[in-house]
C-alpha cells in the first residue's frame, strides 16, 4: 500500500509541472499579444509623425524595443509545449 501512495504523489506532481509548463506558454500568449498590441500603436503613431514632419525618432526607438522584445518572447514560446486547454462547452 506505501508503494502505491508514492506512486500517487508522483504522478500528481508530473501533472502539477506539466500544468505550469501549459500554463507559463499561455502566459507568454498573453505577453506576445501585449507586445503586439502596442507595436501597432507605435508603428501608427511613428507613420503619422513622420508623415506630419514631427520628430518621430523617440516613437521609433520605442517601435524597435518594442519589436525586439516581441521577437525574443516569440522565440522563447518556440521553446514550451503547445497549448492544450480546450474550451467547456
Amino acid at each position: 500500500m506505501a508503494g502505491s501512495a508514492t506512486g500517487k504523489e508522483q504522478n500528481q506532481g508530473l501533472v502539477r509541472s506539466e500544468h505550469k509548463r501549459a500554463r507559463s506558454g499561455e502566459d507568454f500568449d498573453i505577453i506576445i499579444g501585449f507586445l503586439g498590441f502596442w507595436a501597432v500603436v507605435l508603428l501608427v503613431v511613428t507613420v503619422w509623425m513622420e508623415v506630419t514632419a514631427q520628430p518621430a525618432l523617440g516613437w521609433a526607438l520605442g517601435l524597435l524595443a518594442t519589436l525586439l522584445a516581441l521577437y525574443g518572447m516569440v522565440r522563447l514560446r518556440r521553446r514550451l509545449p503547445a497549448r492544450t486547454a480546450t474550451r467547456k462547452k
